[in-house]
């Protein structure tokens, strides 16, 4: 652990501090319909055509039934645009290479995958996706899922701060600003950057290059329709290969990049993601990509504190979420540092630590920090890949999604889902003390409590009910690459990842099979909106509440008590629910580990 690394932590910090409060305030205007930015003189008129076409009176507000229908409804026809484009893509343009449309399975998988802003790929990018299937199935999605995420949050937000009020906005204009005013005019100016440091953004042909030195590989024997010939004991039938040419990808990345990254979509326009030095080029690009990965989580707790005039409280949200990130960061670089006990043996020095399936130009202590960053968010952008860490390196991502990543989290989803929790925090607390509780002058009855008990329980059992499936059944077995608990990770992980939104993977699942991709779709749907409607009735609830005075029993939801209070349910909650799981795959494999054996 060197210096430099500490000062890079340091900065980090830092920046996410020094950005929060003026991105807060910016969102702040955004989400308020008749809030000013300095873009009015350019985007207004625009906004207000898109009010006309779309025939939306922008003064007139919904209850929380109109506002989710007209989210369902806008999902559900966006993921129909996106699986009409993506089986058809070979008849469309900007297909280069020629690429035939995709399977239905896969289509039906990768447009939910991307309207749910998980962005789980079972592809390669470069070789399965035309330029034209990249720029608009799948970058529409980007932009409109993750501004779904932060109207949702700011739906919640407002459901908090206002009282005997049947409305919570209008969802037609709060994605239309967030998409207009907040994440447009960004990633402009980011996708300028990531050119600016080597990121390629071109319409070319991919490009064939012949290699110095070509090498021999074994691959796998294929029948006819693409299927792994196996012998008679089962095993994989393989062939020499002898690789003489390399395929240089071209296309516009940076474009997608800052999407990608400021969306928390994570879905990789190469199949190595972040990892892959025209998406990734540089340790500042890496840096700033961590960055934005989290500014707008960040941001939203500050507008919490603006919109329900309690600046403490979005400060003590914020605390909550960073502590959480720290303690996660520092098991996940410390045991990515130690390495693996048996490869020391070996004669690997324990100071190197664990380099395995990490890029040498980022290193242990950037790896940690991007995979730590990523699940925290609901990104799944990679540039180093989880299934190659140690037990309980792969440990923290997972847990971090399992919390429903609410650590500082996806655009929206982080906020909206860290509210879930201090509700339960707060209704804990009440039963404690034996007082009905209260959450900023409301009283939190048991509807409330149900609607965000709802929300979280249904994000496990779809969790450990899908990975349960898999575990017994043929299929789910047959695309596992590892045996025994890091085999039981691999899927744990897919499902997890699914339901979170995340999209990142324990690659060593071979998922593309239509058991796995149907299976998969509806985690990832479930996980979704079966989380969303609950809070938008919860939001619908608390909007509908009186005000009522504080007294000397009131749970004060500000300071240090509050804070710990509420990273003590995070983790409890999470440890209750998820911990035998986490039992059966990466704690019991860290034991083995230590007693010299690996999957």
């Amino acid at each position: 652990m060197n210096p430099h690394h500490w000062l890079e932590l340091a900065l980090y910090i830092g920046a996410l501090v020094l950005i929060t409060k003026p991105l807060g305030l910016y969102i702040n205007r955004v989400l308020n319909a008749n809030g000013h930015t300095f873009l009015d003189r350019v985007l207004k008129p625009l906004e207000k055509l898109t009010y006309a076409v779309l025939r939306v009176d922008p003064a007139k507000e919904q209850g929380w039934k109109h506002y989710t229908f007209a989210l369902l409804i806008f999902s559900g026809a966006s993921c129909l645009f996106t699986y009409v484009i993506l089986r058809t893509q070979y008849y469309l343009p900007l297909n280069p290479e020629k690429f035939t449309g995709l399977a239905p399975h896969l289509a039906f998988n990768t447009a939910i995958s991307f309207l749910t802003n998980t962005n789980w790929q079972s592809y390669g990018g470069e070789s399965t996706m035309s330029l034209f299937s990249q720029m608009v199935a799948l970058v529409f999605h980007n932009f409109f899922s993750a501004a779904a995420g932060i109207a949702v949050a700011a739906a919640l937000v407002r459901g908090i701060a206002r009282h005997t009020s049947e409305t919570i906005g209008n969802f037609w204009v709060d994605i239309t600003r967030i998409t207009y005013y907040l994440l447009l005019p960004i990633c402009i100016i980011y996708a300028l950057f990531l050119v600016s440091q080597g990121c390629i953004q071109n319409f070319s042909k991919n490009t064939t290059a012949t290699v110095i030195e070509p090498q021999t590989v074994s691959v796998p024997v294929t029948d006819a329709n693409g299927n792994a010939v196996t012998n008679s004991t089962g095993s994989a039938v393989m062939t020499n290969q002898v690789v003489s040419t390399q395929t240089i990808v071209q296309g516009p990345v940076a474009s997608q990049m800052a999407i990608k990254m400021l969306g928390t979509n994570g879905g990789g326009f190469m199949n190595a993601n972040a990892a892959h030095p025209f998406e990734n080029p540089t340790p500042f690009s890496d840096f700033i990509q961590m960055l934005s990965i989290l500014a707008i989580g960040s941001a939203l707790t500050y507008h919490l504190g603006r919109e329900t005039k309690n600046q403490k409280h979005g400060w003590t949200v914020w605390t909550a979420m960073f502590i959480m990130f720290l303690a996660g960061f520092f098991l996940c670089w410390w045991a990515e540092s130690s390495g693996n006990p048996i490869h020391q043996q070996l004669g690997v020095a324990a100071a190197d630590g664990n380099m395995e399936g990490k890029e040498v130009r980022f290193g242990i202590f950037e790896s940690s920090l991007f995979a730590t960053v990523t699940t925290d968010a609901s990104c799944g952008a990679v540039n180093s890949m989880h299934d190659s860490f140690t037990p309980l390196g792969g440990l923290v991502p997972l847990f971090n999604i399992m919390t429903g990543e609410v650590i500082f989290g996806g655009v929206g989803a982080g906020l909206y889902g860290m509210l879930i929790f201090v509700v339960i925090a707060v209704f804990i607390a009440g039963l404690m003390v034996g007082r009905t509780p209260e959450y900023l002058g409301k009283k939190i009855e048991a509807y409330d409590v149900k609607m965000a008990l709802l929300a979280f329980v249904i994000l496990a059992f779809i969790i450990l009910g899908f990975t349960a499936w898999a575990c017994v059944s043929p299929w789910g077995l047959a695309g596992l690459n590892n045996a025994g608990p890091h085999g039981f990770s691999e899927m744990l992980y897919a499902y997890t990842s699914g339901a979170g939104n995340n999209g990142s993977a324990f690659a060593g699942l071979n998922a593309n099979t239509w058991q796995y991709d149907m299976s998969l779709g509806f985690d990832m749907l479930l996980g979704r909106f079966g989380m969303i409607v609950p809070l938008l009735a919860l939001a619908g609830s608390l909007a509908r509440k009186k005000i009522i005075p504080a007294s000397v029993g009131t749970l004060p939801v500000s300071g240090t008590t509050f804070t710990l209070w509420l990273v003590g349910t995070v983790i409890l909650v999470g440890a209750l629910t998820f911990l035998p799981a986490l039992a059966l795959g990466p704690i019991v494999e860290h034991f083995l580990m230590l007693h010299g054996n690996l999957f």
